[in-house]
């Protein structure tokens, strides 16, 4: 009875899958091939980001943020016009065509990853309703994209007050860590995953995540108030190893804004607080990701990523320190910025594969992946 039950109930269960494939076949293989564009789309958006936002820190060091004074505009024209034009638009504003033309080519390449943003949500209408898409996260990264577009409006409109420029810095880090985490979600399906185990992960994880964020943030402080150069020496600053400080003034955050903080509204203390504290949040990091790496180092399969993470912590401080000993210079600066993102990019990979273990279906379905698309 027991056997025979159990065959009726696999029976039942096997026809009922059986009429929910068949309720899709007819379209299975255009959403498998849709799904491969946009596996292919996100991992574009990942790299396009990264440029975004090392164009944005590119127009920063060569102090072009309003070389644009309106928005989306630049002078009242969708490209940069001619000083006549300019002169009329806004005649209290010195026209530079060459800080003008890098504030454009940046917010062009914003616009663009929002079109792909758009694109992304578009195409991914018609798979929204299969088991496991992530789909919820294309709309997150849809809302993500407006916001961020809001921030690039008041970096203008707000003459480069530095709360804004800071959370305009974590929005674009945050676009191209949705993107990430998107990819890594459109490939488990694409090749067939039925599901990803689970595992938790613990508190040093979310430390170390909660502190990198904080790093990051204190890095866009010190860039938007014009405090890279407020230490000089390593590992001292300004040849003392606590240097006067205002921790008052550099971070009130609810101060007014002002006219326009180009280069900076800040004291000489203020400015050193807030580089001081880039350093303190640099060293905390550094040991929590350090404890990290040592803790699950005997774990093989996250091992390399566990190696490409130290590397890349390695790398961002040695660009933090020559970037203090040879007085900031713009190229290297730049650097800095490229070493955050690829520190990012490592930390959210380590996590990803710490936290799902990716299991294949079975040798028999293997015939026909698309069944696991719906499973």
């Amino acid at each position: 009875m027991k056997a025979n039950g159990g065959s009726a109930h696999a029976s039942r269960h096997h026809i009922g899958r059986s009429h929910r494939i068949g309720l899709v076949s007819s379209y299975s293989k255009a959403s498998l091939s849709r799904l491969s564009l946009l596996r292919m789309m996100s991992l574009c958006g990942v790299l396009f980001a990264a440029i975004v936002i090392l164009a944005g820190a590119w127009t920063r060091l060569l102090d072009a943020g309003l070389g644009c004074p309106d928005w989306p505009g630049c002078y009242g024209a969708l490209v940069v016009p001619g000083q006549d034009v300019a002169n009329l638009h806004s005649p209290d504003v010195a026209f530079e065509a060459s800080k003008a033309w890098m504030e454009m080519i940046h917010r062009y390449l914003a616009m663009t990853l929002g079109i792909l943003v758009v694109a992304l949500v578009l195409l991914s209408w018609r798979l929204r309703h299969l088991r496991g898409f992530p789909w919820r996260l294309i709309v997150g990264m849809l809302l993500l994209m407006m916001v961020q577009g809001a921030f690039g409006a008041f970096t203008v409109t707000l003459k480069l007050w530095p709360q804004v420029v800071t959370l305009h810095l974590l929005g674009g880090l945050a676009v191209m860590t949705a993107f990430l985490w998107l990819y890594l979600r459109l490939r488990g399906v694409s090749r067939g995953q039925r599901r990803l185990a689970r595992r938790r992960i613990g508190l040093l994880w979310k430390l170390a995540g909660a502190v990198l964020v904080l790093q990051l943030a204190l890095g866009g402080w010190t860039s938007s108030n014009y405090a890279g150069i407020a230490c000089y020496g390593v590992p001292t600053c300004n040849a003392q190893w606590w240097p006067e400080t205002d921790w008052g003034e550099g971070f009130h955050l609810t101060q007014n804004v002002g006219p326009n903080y180009l280069y900076g509204q800040l004291h000489t203390e203020a400015r050193t607080t807030i580089h001081f504290a880039h350093r303190l949040g640099a060293a905390a990091l550094a040991v929590l990701l350090m404890v990290l790496i040592v803790r699950h180092w005997r774990e093989s399969e996250i091992r390399p990523w566990l190696a490409s993470l130290g590397a890349a912590l390695v790398l961002q401080a040695g660009l933090g320190a020559a970037n203090v000993v040879l007085w900031l210079p713009p190229g290297l600066a730049l650097m800095h910025t490229a070493g955050a993102i690829l520190l990012v990019f490592s930390f959210v990979l380590v996590c990803w594969k710490r936290r799902y273990t990716e299991v294949a279906p079975p040798r028999q379905s293997l015939a026909r992946p698309e069944d696991w698309l719906y499973a």
